[in-house]
């Protein structure tokens, strides 16, 4: 039998364990919520946000100093990051012709590329035969000999190869012609997750209208454009780069000469460049300069700067 004195106790007991258990159950309720620690926006937004796009150095920029022997071609990736600070590159084939399917040299190349932090983002291809040849036997050889560049830029890292799309005869002859060569080549290509691009690199190719109709007849996902800011001669460069950029895969800045305040003096590069961006276009930028008025070395760094400019104008804007 329990006595009275216990029953008190056991009383107390109870209260005492409602009080403290209410208590605990109501005190993250009645506390005042934490306050959030203030948010600089502009800055987290400023550091998370990519650049609208970035720049690449186009080999060609450099094809006097290579051809004097000065620099070899194994030493192209590490002279663009350590003299210019850019991390990807555009290879001409001209520079390593018959290294193709030269596993070991490729090796390397890859390795030293890859050493320095340095990227390929494609191949340019010459002298390979003309893709639109109007030789059947010719077309099919010159579409055979872009094969091994394709499993080449494929092995360097690449995601594309840039062709020409050379041909001969009347406008829509030279289109029909264009468009069954570099179908071939881009069906090849797709077996390789590659793609395959033009350039407006003169004859009707530097005809916006033209190459944006063979564009639109090959009618492959790989097969794309790479618009060239100087190499549409006398067509409107500005409507060429609107015309073809809904199929550019890469864009190449080309430079010849620069005013006192540093712009490229035939191209308007940031009216160029709101054409490019106005179609979606966020990837590299190639720079190609190709002038003689300054040595090749300084024509890049001006070309760079002035790319750095016009991001830095159109990012604010």
């Amino acid at each position: 039998m329990t006595t009275a004195a216990e029953n008190k106790s056991r009383r107390r007991f109870l209260q005492s364990t409602t009080a403290a258990t209410l208590a605990a159950a109501t005190t993250p309720l009645l506390a005042a919520p934490k306050q959030p620690q203030p948010i600089r926006l502009q800055a987290a937004v400023r550091i998370a946000r990519k650049p609208i796009y970035t720049i690449s150095l186009a080999q060609w920029s450099l094809h006097r100093t290579l051809r004097s022997g000065k620099l070899d071609n194994l030493d192209f990736a590490k002279v663009t990051k350590e003299e210019f600070g850019i991390n990807a590159i555009e290879y001409v084939n001209s520079f390593f012709k018959s290294k193709a399917e030269d596993m070991t040299y490729l090796k390397d190349l890859k390795k030293r590329a890859k050493d320095h932090g340095v990227t390929t983002n494609l191949i340019m291809i010459d002298g390979e035969g003309r893709l639109g040849d109007p030789d059947n036997a010719n077309r099919t050889k010159a579409v055979e000999n872009h094969y091994k560049w394709v499993t080449a830029a494929k092995f360097l890292g690449g995601h594309c190869i840039r062709v020409n799309a050379a041909s001969a005869g009347e406008y829509d002859q030279q289109l029909e012609l264009a468009v069954d060569g570099l179908r071939r080549v881009s069906e090849f290509a797709a077996t390789h997750g590659m793609s395959v691009i033009v350039e407006n690199h003169g004859g009707l190719s530097s005809n916006g209208k033209w190459l944006a109709a063979v564009m639109k007849k090959v009618g492959l996902k790989n097969c794309g454009t790479l618009p060239d800011f100087g190499n549409f001669h006398d067509y409107d460069r500005y409507l060429g780069v609107e015309e073809t950029m809904p199929f550019a895969k890469a864009v190449s800045a080309k430079s010849h000469d620069f005013d006192a305040q540093g712009n490229e003096t035939k191209t308007d590069y940031l009216k160029m460049m709101k054409i490019v961006l106005s179609h979606g276009y966020h990837g590299h930028v190639g720079i190609e300069y190709e002038g003689g008025g300054l040595p090749e070395m300084e024509g890049i760094r001006k070309t760079k700067a002035l790319l750095l400019k016009v991001r830095e104008q159109l990012t604010k804007s």
